[in-house]
C-alpha cells in the first residue's frame, strides 16, 4: 500500500508554519507575541489555545535578552529539556533540570512535597535572572513562586505549562496573580512539556532574529 503524502523537510516545515499562520488569523494577537505564540500553537496542534493563553507582553524582550547574556534555562523535568533544540540557543545557554539529583528525594521527604517541588528548591542560586520552563509539575511551578518570593530572587522569565487535573489551573492562576517577572501561561487543565520547550525554542529563536 502506498500513500502520497509530502516527503520533503523543508516543504513541510514551511508548510506547517504556514498553516498555523493562517489558523490564527482570526485571532487579534499583538505583533511581538506573534512569533512565539506560533511556536505553541505549532507544537500542539491547536489554534483554540490562543484564548487560554496569558502573558505579560514584557515576556519576549525579557526573555530574549536574557538568553543573549546566557541565562541558564531552569527546567522542571527531562522531557522540557529533551524538547529545547540546543542550535538554537543563542549563548550556549547552559538547561539544568535537577528532579534526579540524588538530594532530592531525601530532601523531598524532610519538606514533605513532591520531588518535583523539592527539586526546584536546588534552583536557588541559578535563580536570579534565568528563563524557567514548567512543563509538567504544578508543584514546582507552585515551589517557584513561593521561592522567589521567599529570597527575592527574580527571574528573567517564566514559562508555566504544567499539565494535569490536581493544581495545574491554581498554580497557572497563581503565577498570572504573582507577577513576580514576565510570564507567559496556558491558564486551565492543558499545558506539558512540549508546549514548555517550544516556548524556550520561540524565545531562542526571537533571540537570535530568526522569528520562525
Amino acid at each position: 500500500m502506498a500513500f502520497l503524502y509530502e516527503k520533503d523537510p523543508a516543504a513541510i516545515y514551511d508548510l506547517s508554519f504556514q498553516r498555523v499562520k493562517t489558523a490564527l488569523l482570526p485571532f487579534d494577537i499583538h505583533p511581538v507575541m506573534e512569533p512565539l505564540i506560533t511556536r505553541l500553537v505549532h507544537a500542539c496542534g491547536m489554534p483554540d489555545i490562543v484564548t487560554a493563553l496569558r502573558w505579560d507582553e514584557a515576556i519576549t524582550s525579557s526573555a530574549s535578552e536574557a538568553l543573549r547574556r546566557g541565562a541558564p534555562i531552569l527546567c522542571d523535568c527531562e522531557m522540557v529539556a529533551a524538547g529545547i533544540t540546543r542550535r538554537f540557543l543563542p549563548a550556549d545557554n547552559r538547561v539544568t533540570v535537577t528532579l534526579n539529583d540524588a538530594a532530592v528525594p531525601e530532601l523531598a521527604q524532610t519538606l514533605s512535597t513532591t520531588r518535583s517541588a523539592a527539586a526546584v528548591s536546588l534552583w536557588e542560586p541559578y535563580l536570579d535572572g534565568a528563563v524557567i520552563a514548567i512543563g509538567n509539575a504544578p508543584t514546582a511551578l507552585f515551589a517557584l513562586l513561593e521561592l522567589s518570593e521567599r529570597t527575592r530572587l527574580r527571574p528573567a522569565a517564566i514559562l508555566g505549562f504544567p499539565v494535569g487535573f490536581v493544581g495545574a489551573a491554581e498554580s497557572k492562576d497563581a503565577l498570572c496573580d504573582a507577577a513576580i517577572c514576565p510570564f507567559i501561561t496556558l491558564t486551565g487543565t492543558r499545558g506539558g512539556s512540549a508546549l514548555a520547550s517550544a516556548a524556550v525554542n520561540g524565545l531562542c529563536r526571537i533571540a537570535t532574529g530568526d522569528k520562525q
